[in-house]
């Protein structure tokens, strides 16, 4: 197998780092292809990849069409984070466990209620108490969604009132 100059795999590295994912692996691929036998671990050592990004790359190419068609997307649908409510289904049961105890309401209106915890608070609890772990965000919207508002501590100045 031959290897190219120490120039040449300068610039295809200069290039690969260029390409998004799915070209990286395709890129590597056809020059991996082009070498023959040897050429996935010689071209994923250049290229500072695995071999078997080299290889994915390969599979890749045998399953492409002729006809090219729309890859708009670079991964997969489906990847990523799940959302809160998908990862932890009783989390709102939980929720209201740990803000019960720090709950309180407007006598005037049933649907008004809050809670003097922070959400960084609830998030602590929830971790403690439950075993969940959720950011400060998530308990913002825990909070919203049932309907809870934040207690602020009321100041009563006297000496800007006006005076009769």
């Amino acid at each position: 197998m031959q290897t190219y100059s120490h120039e040449i795999e300068r610039e295809m590295r200069k290039f690969h780092q260029t390409l998004s994912e799915k070209d990286k692996r395709r890129y590597a691929a056809i020059e991996a292809r082009k070498l023959g036998h040897g050429g996935i671990v010689y071209i994923a050592s250049v290229l500072g990849c695995h071999r078997s990004t080299v290889s994915a790359g390969l599979e890749e190419l045998h399953q492409l069409d002729e006809e090219p068609g729309d890859e708009s997307r670079i991964r997969k649908p489906g990847g990523g984070r799940k959302p809160y409510d998908v990862t932890y289904p009783d989390i709102d049961d939980k929720f209201l466990a740990v803000v019960s105890e720090h709950t309180a309401g407007d006598p005037m209106d049933a649907a008004i209620r809050w809670t003097n915890l922070s959400p960084q608070e609830i998030a602590d609890r929830l971790a403690q108490q439950q075993g969940i772990e959720v950011s400060v965000t998530v308990t913002r919207q825990l909070l919203a969604k049932h309907g809870y508002r934040r207690r602020k501590i009321q100041k009563n100045d006297h000496e800007n009132r006006s005076r009769p």
